[in-house]
C-alpha cells in the first residue's frame, strides 16, 4: 500500500504545472518504468474512479507507452507473463467509464495489447467486447464500442498472411450484430430528432463508431464482400441513412450536425474504399453510387443538402468510378477475361450519356470553378497563401483541387462528346469583357481554367497560338483591377499550353509580356503566376538560349524583385527555386547580375533562421550560381559567406544539418572543384568531413568526390593533417561495406598514390596488407580487383621496400612463405588482368609488371611467360601508328598540347595536370620494357635469358618481337 500511495503521489505532482514540482516527479517515473509490477499498480491507479481524474490519465498514458516498449516477450526489461495477465485481465472487467479522455486512451491500451496477445493468448477479449457491447448501460456499451472499434482497427491493419485470416474468420461473426446495432442507433436519432428530443447526439454517437467499426470489417474482413449477404444489405441501406441524414443535418443543432457530417462523409468512405480495395465487389454499387452523388453535386434539388468536405468525397468517387482500371474492357470486349469488368463498363457507359456528361461538365465549369467571394477576400488579405500552388494529394481534401481533378478525369475519358461543349464555351467567353462586370470576368476564368486543364485533349482543336495573338495578349494589357483575375490566368494559360502545343515564335512576345506582369506595382498572385510561368517557359524543349538573352536583364531583376518584396517563406523558396532554374539555363551570362544577387542571399538565410526548407533553396542556389559562373567570387565577404554556409550546412553538431546537407555537400563539392587556389577558411573546412564519414554512408559517394577534389587542390595538406585521420576511418568502414563502397574508398586510396606516391605509400601501410591479402584470395569482383591491383602495381612502382614489406605481413596472416604469397598473387594478377577495360589501369599494372622483371624474386622467373604475354597485349593495345608510320604510345601526353583555358573547372585542369606526371602518361611503355628485358638479360646472363625466351609460345614470342628483342 505504501509503494501504491508513493506511486500515485508521484502521479499527482507529475500533472502540477510548476516546473520544480512535475520535473523530479517524471523523472521518477522513468525510473520506475522498468521496475517489475509498476504497469499493475498503474492499472490499479487508472481502473479506479474514487482517484483524481488528472492521476488516472497520467496513468493510463504511461501504461499505453509502457505496452509499445515493454509487451514484446524479447524486449529488454519484458513485463512477465503474471504481469501481463493482471493487466488484460483488469482493463477489460470494467467498462463503466465516464471520463472520455481516459475511455479513449484506454480503447488504445486494449487494441496495442490486442496487436501482440489476440486470439492465442487473449482469448476472452472479443467475448468480453461484445457482451458490453450489448450491455444495457449506456455509457459501458459507449466505451465498449469506443475499445471494439479501436481493436478493429488495429487488427485489421495486420498484413501478415496469418494475422489476415484470423480476421477474415472474426469478421462474420461480429458484423451483422454490429450492422444492425449502427441501424438501430441510426433510426433511434432520427426519431429523436424529429420529436425534438434531449440528448439526440447519444445514439447518433454510437451510430458512428458502428459504422467506423463496419468500415474495418467490409474492407479488410471479407475476401469478396458482395458475396456475404450481411454486407450487401448494409451497404444498401448505407445510402438510405446517408440520404436521410443529408436532409435532417441543415435542420440540426450546431453539435449534431458535426456529428452528422462525420456519419456522411464516413458512409461515402465506406464507397471509396469499397471500390478501391475490392472493385469487383462495388460493380453492382456503380450505378446507385453515380446516381447518388451525381443528384446532390450535380443537381439544383440535392443543393440545398450538400456541404464542402461530402463534395469532395463525392468528386473522388465519381472520378475513381471513372478511373479504375478494372472497370476498362480491352479494346476488343470478345476478350474481356472477367464478367465483372465488362459489366461495370457497360454501367458506366449507360450511366454517362452525352447529356449527363455535359451537365457535369457545365456544372463544374460554370459553378464548381468559379471563384468564391471567400476566395478573393484570401486573394486580397493574403495573395501569397491564394496563389499556392496546391500540388500532390491535395484532391483529397482541397475543393477546388478535387474539382478539378474530376473535371480532367470526366474530359479525359469522354473528351469525345464534351470537347465540342467546351470549344463552344471558349467561343461564347473569347470577347472582352466590361472590366465591372465581375460575374462576366469569374466566368471567363473559369473557361480558361477548364481549358487550361483539358489543354493536353484540346491541342488539335483549339489553335492556341491564334488565340493568344488575337484576345489573350490583349487582355493582358488590361490594367483595371477586376481584370486582374484574367491576367493571372492567362498567364496561368501561357504556362501550360508552352508544354503542350505552342509554337517557340511568340516566346519572344510572352518574355515580353510576363515582364510586364512581373513589375512591383502588379498585383501579387499575378506576378507570382507570371514567375511560374516563366519557369515553364523556359524549361521547354524548344527553348532558344539566343532569343531569352534580349529578356534576361529586365526578367532576372523582375524575379529577384519579386523574391525581395515577397513575404512568406514558401514563396521566396519558390521564386528561388525559378531563378535557381533560370541561372542554371543561361550559365555564364548570369555573371552581370551575380553580385547583386549573391549579395543579397546572406540576408535571406539570416532571416529564415528557422525556415530550414528555405535554407536549402538557398544553398541550393549558390550550387548553381558557383557551377555558372566557375568561380566562387572574388569578394571576400560573398567568399566567407558561401563558406559558412557549407560550414554549418555539413556540420553534424547542427541540428539543421538533417535538412541542409544533401545541398551542403554539393556546394562544397563544387567550391572546391571551382576555385582556383587553396584558402585557409577551405582548408580549415575540411574538419567537417571525418565526423561525416563516422556517421552514414548515405552520401558517401558525394564525401568521396569532396575528398578527392581536396586531393587535387591542396595534396600536402590533406595527406600531412588529415592523411592519418582519413586511414583510420577508411579502415573502420571498409570491414562492413559493400562493393560500391569499396570502389569510392578505393579510388580516393589510388589517388593519395598519384598525388604523393613516396608519402602516400608509408600513409596507406596500415590498409595495404588487407589490399594485398585480397588480392592473394583472388575472389573479388573484377571492378574491386583492378583496383586492388592499381594500388599494388602503384606501390611496387614507388617502393620495392614497402611492397616486399606488405608482402612479409601478409606471409604471417596467410602461414604461408613471402615467396609463395608473391607467387600466387602473381597468378592471379595475371589471370585477372585480361578482364580490366580500362586502358589506364592495364598500361599501369604492365609497367608494373616490367618492374618485376629485375626484382630478383624467383618467382618472376618462372612467370616470364606469363608477364611477357600480359605486356605484349597491353603494348598491342596502347600502340598506334602516326602518319610517318612511327609506333606511338596511345596514352602519352605531351605538356605542351595543354590549354588550361579549354577546361571547364579548375579541378578539371589539376586533373590534366596530375595525369601529365602520372607514370602511365609520362612514360612510353614499349621503350620501359625494352630497358627492363635487357636489364633482366644483365642480372641473369645470356645463357639463362635463353632460357627464359624458351618458355615462350611462339606467336607471344613473335608479337614480343616487334616490340623488344628477344
Amino acid at each position: 500500500m505504501e509503494i501504491n500511495t508513493l506511486v500515485l503521489d508521484t502521479l499527482q505532482r507529475a500533472v502540477s504545472q510548476d516546473s520544480r514540482i512535475f520535473k523530479p516527479a517524471e523523472q521518477k517515473l522513468q525510473e520506475w518504468e522498468t521496475q517489475p509490477g509498476f504497469y499493475c499498480l498503474l492499472k490499479d491507479i487508472f481502473c479506479n474512479q474514487n482517484i483524481d481524474v488528472s492521476a488516472r490519465l497520467i496513468a493510463v498514458l504511461l501504461c499505453k507507452n509502457g505496452v509499445d516498449k515493454y509487451w514484446r516477450p524479447n524486449a529488454p526489461n519484458a513485463l512477465t507473463e503474471e504481469e501481463k495477465t493482471a493487466i488484460k485481465t483488469s482493463i477489460i472487467s470494467n467498462f463503466h467509464v465516464a471520463e472520455k479522455q481516459i475511455a479513449t486512451h484506454l480503447a488504445v491500451l486494449i487494441a496495442k495489447i490486442a496487436r501482440h496477445d489476440w486470439p492465442h493468448n487473449w482469448d476472452q477479449l472479443m467475448p468480453t467486447l461484445m457482451n458490453a457491447v450489448k450491455s444495457d448501460d449506456l455509457v459501458t456499451q459507449q466505451v465498449a464500442l469506443l475499445c471494439l472499434h479501436q481493436v478493429v482497427k488495429v487488427l485489421s491493419t495486420k498484413r501478415l498472411p496469418g494475422d489476415r485470416r484470423l480476421f477474415q474468420e472474426f469478421s462474420p461473426a461480429i458484423f451483422p450484430y454490429i450492422s444492425q446495432l449502427w441501424d438501430t442507433h441510426s433510426q433511434c436519432f432520427f426519431i429523436r430528432v424529429l420529436e425534438n428530443q434531449d440528448e439526440a447526439h447519444k445514439p447518433l454517437e454510437k451510430a458512428y463508431l458502428s459504422l467506423k467499426i463496419l468500415d474495418k470489417l467490409t474492407i479488410q474482413g471479407f475476401k469478396a464482400p458482395h458475396t456475404v449477404n450481411d454486407v450487401n444489405n448494409f451497404l444498401k441501406a448505407l445510402f438510405e441513412r446517408c440520404k436521410a441524414m443529408l436532409s435532417i443535418r441543415p435542420s440540426l443543432k450546431p453539435d449534431h450536425e458535426v456529428y452528422a457530417s462525420k456519419y456522411i462523409v464516413k458512409s461515402i468512405n465506406i464507397l471509396a474504399s469499397l471500390l478501391e480495395q475490392h472493385p469487383f465487389s462495388f460493380v453492382d454499387y456503380i450505378t446507385p453510387t453515380l446516381e447518388f452523388t451525381v443528384f446532390y453535386t450535380f443537381t439544383p434539388s440535392g443543393e440545398a443538402f450538400i456541404f464542402e468536405r461530402f463534395i469532395i468525397q463525392c468528386f473522388n468517387v465519381i472520378k475513381s468510378v471513372i478511373l479504375c482500371q478494372e472497370f476498362k474492357p480491352p479494346k476488343i470486349i470478345e476478350e474481356t477475361k472477367e464478367p465483372l469488368s465488362l459489366k461495370a463498363h457497360q454501367l458506366k457507359q449507360a450511366f454517362f450519356n452525352s447529356s449527363t456528361l455535359t451537365a457535369i461538365c457545365k456544372r463544374l465549369v460554370t459553378h464548381y470553378f468559379l471563384l468564391t467571394p471567400r476566395d478573393l477576400e484570401l486573394w486580397d488579405t493574403d495573395p501569397e497563401s491564394f496563389a499556392t500552388d496546391e500540388g500532390g494529394e491535395s484532391w483529397k481534401y482541397s475543393l477546388r483541387a478535387s474539382t478539378e481533378a474530376l473535371f480532367a478525369s470526366v474530359f479525359h475519358e469522354y473528351r469525345d462528346a464534351l470537347t465540342p461543349f467546351v470549344v463552344e464555351l471558349v467561343r461564347e467567353n473569347q470577347s472582352l469583357v466590361a472590366p465591372y462586370d465581375i460575374n462576366a470576368i469569374l466566368l471567363k476564368d473559369a473557361v480558361y481554367n477548364a481549358v487550361g486543364i483539358a489543354a493536353f485533349d484540346l491541342f488539335d482543336v483549339i489553335n492556341f497560338n491564334d488565340w493568344f495573338t488575337t484576345s489573350l495578349r490583349v487582355e493582358l494589357e488590361v490594367q483595371d483591377n477586376n481584370y486582374r483575375i484574367i491576367r493571372r490566368r492567362v498567364a496561368c494559360l501561357v504556362g501550360i499550353w508552352a508544354g503542350v502545343k505552342m509554337s517557340s515564335d511568340l516566346y519572344p512576345n510572352v518574355y515580353s509580356l510576363m515582364i510586364q506582369l512581373l513589375r512591383s506595382e502588379e498585383d501579387m498572385v499575378v506576378r507570382l503566376t507570371a514567375a511560374n510561368t516563366v519557369r515553364a517557359v523556359v524549361d521547354d524543349f524548344e527553348f532558344n538560349l539566343e532569343s531569352f538573352m534580349d529578356f534576361l536583364e529586365p526578367m532576372f531583376l523582375s524575379l529577384f524583385n519579386l523574391l525581395k518584396e515577397a513575404l512568406e517563406c514558401d514563396t521566396k523558396m519558390r521564386v528561388l527555386h525559378i531563378l535557381c532554374f533560370i541561372v542554371e539555363r543561361v550559365g555564364v551570362a548570369i555573371e552581370p547580375y551575380y553580385n547583386s544577387f549573391v549579395q543579397y542571399l546572406p540576408l535571406l538565410w539570416h532571416e529564415t533562421e528557422h525556415h530550414s526548407m528555405l535554407r536549402c533553396a538557398v544553398v541550393a542556389t549558390l550550387v548553381h550560381l558557383v557551377k555558372a559562373i566557375g568561380k566562387i567570387n572574388e569578394s571576400e565577404d560573398v567568399t566567407n559567406f558561401i563558406l559558412s554556409v557549407i560550414s554549418l550546412s555539413t556540420d553534424v553538431r547542427q541540428d539543421c544539418h538533417v535538412y541542409l546537407l544533401e545541398d551542403g555537400l554539393e556546394l562544397w563539392q563544387s567550391v572546391v572543384e571551382t576555385t582556383a587556389y587553396p584558402t585557409p577558411g577551405l582548408i580549415q573546412l575540411f574538419s567537417n568531413m571525418p565526423p561525416l564519414l563516422e556517421g552514414n554512408t548515405e552520401h558517401l559517394r558525394l564525401c568521396m568526390s569532396i575528398i578527392s577534389a581536396y586531393v587535387l587542390l591542396s595534396p600536402d595538406d590533406i595527406i600531412e593533417v588529415y592523411g592519418q585521420t582519413l586511414i583510420n576511418l577508411f579502415a573502420d568502414m571498409l570491414t562492413d561495406m559493400r562493393t560500391e563502397g569499396i570502389l569510392l574508398i578505393m579510388r580516393v586510396l589510388e589517388l593519395f598514390m598519384k598525388v604523393n606516391s613516396s608519402k602516400s605509400s608509408l600513409l596507406l601501410k596500415p590498409l595495404l596488407p588487407d589490399i594485398f591479402g585480397n588480392i592473394h584470395k583472388g575472389e573479388e569482383f573484377p571492378m574491386v580487383m583492378s583496383v586492388y591491383l592499381s594500388i599494388l602495381a602503384r606501390v611496387l612502382l614507388a617502393s620495392q621496400e614497402t611492397f616486399i614489406e606488405i608482402m612479409n605481413k601478409v606471409s604471417e596472416t596467410v602461414r604461408q612463405s613471402p615467396d609463395e604469397v608473391l607467387n600466387k598473387m602473381l597468378e592471379v594478377w595475371l589471370h585477372k588482368m585480361p578482364l580490366i577495360t580500362q586502358m589506364e589501369r592495364k598500361k599501369l599494372l604492365g609497367l608494373a609488371l616490367c618492374s618485376l622483371l629485375i626484382s630478383n624474386f624467383r618467382f618472376v622467373y618462372e612467370k616470364f611467360h606469363g608477364i611477357v604475354l600480359a605486356v605484349t597485349e597491353v603494348l598491342n593495345d596502347i600502340t598506334r601508328t602516326d602518319e610517318g608510320g612511327s609506333r606511338i604510345d596511345a596514352l602519352l601526353y605531351l605538356p605542351d598540347n595543354d590549354d588550361a583555358s579549354s577546361y571547364e573547372t579548375e579541378h578539371e585542369h589539376r586533373k590534366k595536370q596530375l595525369a601529365l606526371e602520372d607514370p602511365v602518361h609520362k612514360i612510353v611503355l614499349e621503350n620501359y620494357f625494352r630497358i627492363q628485358i635487357e636489364g633482366l638479360k644483365r642480372d641473369v646472363g645470356p645463357g639463362e635469358f635463353e632460357k627464359f625466351v624458351a618458355t615462350l609460345d611462339p606467336d607471344v614470342l613473335k608479337q614480343a618481337r616487334e616490340y623488344v628483342t628477344l
